[in-house]
């Protein structure tokens, strides 16, 4: 799957709402929220805060899926291509 494919999955998905994407600062504070999150989680990994007992979380890979959504949000919402944008990276 592509990031073009993934871009198109969140843009389908988003549709059934109103409003289909957040206001622009709503986007940047969801995404700080799920960076921390995955900071959290490797925090529990490697660092000295463990996690609790009975302590619901949804594991690295679901936080940086959560990352990967809200980013694909916020270049959906400008008409950014990700897919482009990283063909364009990768050619530096």
């Amino acid at each position: 799957m592509s990031l073009e494919d993934i871009q198109k999955d969140v843009d389908k998905w988003t549709a059934q709402f109103a409003m289909q994407y957040w206001p622009p600062l709503e986007m940047m504070a969801r995404l700080s929220e799920e960076n921390g999150e995955v900071a959290r989680e490797l925090n529990h990994m490697y660092g000295s805060k463990k996690k609790k007992s009975g302590e619901d979380t949804k594991g690295l890979s679901g936080e940086l899926v959560d990352v990967l959504f809200t980013v694909c949000c916020i270049a959906n919402s400008h008409k950014i291509s990700l897919q482009a944008e990283w063909e364009s990276m990768m050619q530096k």
